[in-house]
């Protein structure tokens, strides 16, 4: 999923993200603005991953959000 569809959906699916990863704070959600590299980032701090765990886990989540 690109940027743009990512950013315009992810009023939507917010909540969502909230429960795939409960550890980030609503604000952190609402400032990612739907953007896989800051979201990436967020998860990558938050739980400990490597950057690529981080990447394939949004990319993952964003697939499987897709309409």
């Amino acid at each position: 999923m690109n940027n743009d569809i990512a950013e315009g959906k992810w009023k939507q699916i917010i909540g969502k993200a909230k429960a795939a990863w409960g550890e980030l704070t609503d604000d952190e959600l609402t400032k990612a603005e739907g953007r896989a590299d800051k979201l990436a980032g967020l998860i990558q701090e938050r739980y400990g991953k490597t950057r690529e765990e981080a990447v394939r886990e949004v990319h993952r989540f964003f697939d499987a959000n897709r309409d």
